[in-house]
């Protein structure tokens, strides 16, 4: 069946918010809250999801806890990548795109190395988890 990926990114937008950022789960993870527009809806949607910061850019990852489908977020950034991102106390514009080939195994390496539940993710599904980088704007 699944997480219930809904109620559970409402509780950590809520903590993010309320806190200047800080979410006590992960309290030693970076996290940020990514809107995108909806590709089928057009409406906008939030996701809190960890990160790793790159010159000027953050790099998020489309693992989704290792579930066998991609995030819904994946096909609206695909769809629509021009995006703002919740960095603590701030929002800032970005545009998304997807890292393919030897960058992308590079930085996902990082990802897994830095942070082993992303192995785990890896483990538990027959794709390959999506590496989306966003040049911030500001």
């Amino acid at each position: 069946m699944g997480m219930d990926f809904t109620g559970w990114n409402r509780a950590v937008i809520e903590e993010f918010r309320a806190n200047g950022g800080h979410v006590e789960e992960f309290a030693t993870r970076p996290l940020v809250i990514l809107h995108s527009v909806g590709a089928k809806s057009g409406k906008e949607r939030l996701n809190p999801l960890m990160h790793l910061k790159e010159d000027g850019a953050i790099v998020v990852f489309a693992s989704r806890a290792g579930e066998d489908a991609h995030p819904d977020w994946y096909y609206n950034v695909k769809a629509n990548p021009e995006v703002e991102v919740e960095l603590g106390d701030r929002t800032v514009r970005g545009r998304a795109e997807e890292v393919t080939g030897d960058e992308r195994d590079r930085i996902w390496e990082e990802m897994k190395t830095k942070y082993p539940q992303f192995a785990e993710y890896e483990a538990a599904t027959s794709r390959v988890i999506p590496v989306v980088r966003i040049h911030l704007q500001g």
